[in-house]
């Protein structure tokens, strides 16, 4: 609905736990006005022509007032926009979301509130400490640990009643005030020795827990140095984490990959690796083009059936053939006769998907092992075979085949060209030495890597660099670095059981 704002809770932090209604409304956007706390993943759901706005609030540090970001929110409205605001957590818990409210209210803008699970018990069930549980608290309280610094007279918060509670308390926005909280917790009846625990970055791979008491959480924070954004929890229930921690313990949890993928493609790593607990920097070193002349594309659609074979040698490959023989106006029955191989199982499932089950998908993903299997077929010799590819790919396929006496056509499906959009990140994260692993995927991916990025920078750090298989690991080396590790099985699961395997060694 346009003149409306949608208050939406984001989540505690993990993407994935935004709900389906916020999920949708994210996608339907005009505007989105994002918090500091809001995975900057959600924002990729947005539509290419939405407005963002970044309204962040860090300790001494607002992006914008919040009295300006209330207006921002009418103004968007009122030129008929659908407004979504993305707050972290839920708007209406210590998100500010009801002053928000109240205003779109007195302005005469429509408004809806979106609910979203909040950081006191997102984080605190990634950090496996249920808020409650029938042996050890049976209520639970959210306490806001800074108050309104505008406020007169004395604190709002019931410490006496809070001093005397039996369950769980978690607070809010607290890092700096925890001496003080743990203070006033003890001075008004509370065990000094009750279970304490300060959960940084809760739900996201960037999580850690520090568990101690009220006694020895605040030196225990300085000496961590934990800082904000943070969850206080305090109660017995902090116990039965060692037990029931279950987020912290992933394969590859809080290692920092980068993941060398066109953006199109880099969803299945991303998603793979985040799984297993890693925090993943994407660097699109390459972007996925239309060739610079289509026309022998569209030429060797219109005569598909004059081929005897058509060899598919990646995903890439398969998405813009199809394409192509949509906009053509033909389906799968144009293929008729026609064989064809997949170059490994991902190029296969694509071809699947596009109702084309592969004749052939070698054994082994590389030019020697689809020449072997298509000898076991049939005779190559005289053979006409269509290879749709990408402009740099390798050449030691067509020329194989044409000394076999098959009758090649290679046609450009797709270019790829440099996507340089994050490589000074990268670079920063680097010469940090903050990098565990970079993922190679194909030759190209090395190629456009090494183009943008200093190999200096790799020199004496811990980063180690992972190959999906012997042609890029080649391409690695030919670059002057040394491949880590190699995937056994050329591809993406491969690559990261690989990556897993080393780590559990490690």
């Amino acid at each position: 609905m346009r003149n409306c704002v949608y208050l939406v809770g984001a989540g505690p932090g993990d993407p994935g736990l935004i709900t389906v209604r916020g999920h949708e409304l994210i996608k339907m956007a005009d505007v989105i006005v994002y918090d500091y706390l809001s995975s900057p993943q959600l924002l990729k759901l947005a539509r290419r022509e939405a407005e963002i706005i970044y309204v962040g609030k860090q300790a001494a540090n607002h992006a914008l007032p919040q009295g300006q970001i209330n207006q921002l929110l009418i103004d968007k409205a009122k030129e008929g926009k659908m407004v979504v605001r993305l707050k972290g957590g839920d708007p209406f818990v210590f998100g500010r979301g009801g002053e928000e409210a109240l205003e779109l209210v007195q302005a005469g803008i429509d408004y809806e509130v979106v609910p979203g699970i909040t950081a006191s018990i997102g984080a605190s069930a990634y950090a496996g400490i249920p808020v409650t549980h029938r042996d050890y608290a049976s209520d639970f309280a959210l306490v806001t640990g800074h108050e309104n610094a505008s406020r007169s007279g004395e604190s709002q918060v019931d410490w006496e009643s809070l001093g005397k509670w039996k369950g769980t308390l978690s607070f809010y926005m607290g890092v700096k005030n925890l001496p003080i909280i743990c203070d006033k917790l003890c001075d008004n009846g509370m065990d000094p020795e009750t279970p304490a625990a300060l959960i940084n970055w809760g739900t996201t791979t960037r999580q850690k827990t520090l568990v101690g008491t009220l006694a020895t959480l605040p030196d225990l924070a300085v000496e961590k140095n934990f800082k904000p954004p943070c969850i206080i929890v305090v109660g017995k229930v902090i116990n039965l984490r060692d037990k029931l921690s279950w987020f912290e313990s992933r394969k590859l949890f809080g290692k920092k990959i980068v993941v060398t993928r066109s953006r199109s493609q880099a969803s299945e790593v991303v998603a793979n690796l985040g799984k297993l607990g890693a925090e993943v920097i994407e660097f699109p070193t390459i972007r996925i083009a239309e060739p610079e002349n289509n026309e022998p594309l569209k030429n060797a659609i219109d005569e598909l059936g004059q081929y005897d074979w058509v060899i598919f040698s990646s995903v890439n490959g398969v998405e813009r053939f199809f394409g192509n023989l949509h906009e053509k106006g033909y389906d799968t029955r144009h293929f008729g006769g026609v064989k064809v191989c997949a170059i490994g199982p991902s190029t296969g499932e694509r071809l699947i998907a596009n109702g084309i089950k592969p004749d052939m998908v070698p054994e082994r993903f590389v030019a020697e092992s689809v020449i072997e299997a298509l000898k076991e077929k049939e005779e190559i010799k005289g053979k006409r075979i269509l290879l749709p590819r990408a402009d740099i790919a390798r050449e030691n396929l067509p020329v194989m085949l044409r000394a076999l006496g098959g009758i090649v056509d290679e046609v450009v499906t797709y270019r790829t060209v440099i996507d340089g959009s994050v490589k000074d990140d990268v670079a920063a994260e680097l010469e940090n030495d903050l990098i565990d692993w970079i993922t190679f995927t194909s030759s190209s991916t090395v190629k456009n890597f090494l183009a943008q990025v200093d190999v200096k920078l790799l020199e004496g750090k811990k980063v180690r660099l992972a190959s999906i298989g012997p042609i890029t690991s080649d391409t690695i080396r030919a670059g002057g670095l040394t491949v880590d590790v190699e995937a056994q099985q050329y591809t993406i699961d491969g690559l990261i059981n690989a990556i897993v395997e080393i780590e559990n060694k490690s």
